[in-house]
């Protein structure tokens, strides 16, 4: 059996155990397949860089997984046609990493230095406002051939 490192994003707004409901059926899958489910890391609810079907946050979550192909092709399956989740993607590893993850070392040294990842910036309030489309621009008149010059005075036109 082959060694796999599987993340997946479920919904912002789902509950926690929600998602802890998704990864008992995933572990489900991968074991009635013959595989054995190792670390699970919940990262928490995070922000996304951009917008995946009108969810600005996911829940991020790590599965070592030890199975066939079966398996994982099953679990990609059953997420694909989930609506729960937004994203997963599985990559095949030599091994599995010792400890926590580097997403959770991050998260503790922060927590151990009481820093939100912002320095002394005060919040702005605006962070995650949705801004929607916004409207094409409008110059006017004015065309792409550069800017306009005087004109020349015209002889005996005064």
């Amino acid at each position: 059996m082959a060694l796999y490192e599987h993340v997946f994003l479920a919904r912002q707004d789902l509950s926690q155990q929600q998602v802890d409901a998704l990864v008992e059926n995933y572990k489900g899958i991968v074991s009635a397949n013959g595989g054995s489910v190792g670390r699970v890391e919940n990262w928490g609810l995070k922000s996304l860089t951009y917008r995946i079907n009108k969810n600005r946050k996911a829940y991020y979550t790590l599965m070592d997984i030890d199975a066939p192909a079966a398996a994982i092709k099953e679990i990609e399956r059953q997420q694909g046609l989930s609506e729960d989740v937004l994203r997963f993607l599985t990559i095949r590893v030599e091994a599995h990493e010792e400890g926590v993850s580097a997403m959770m070392q991050k998260r503790e040294e922060r927590s151990e230095r009481g820093d939100r990842g912002f320095g002394d910036r005060p919040s702005r309030g605006f962070g995650d406002r949705d801004r929607g489309d916004r409207p094409a621009r409008n110059f006017g008149d004015r065309d792409d051939r550069g800017p306009r010059r005087p004109r020349e005075a015209v002889e005996g036109a005064e």
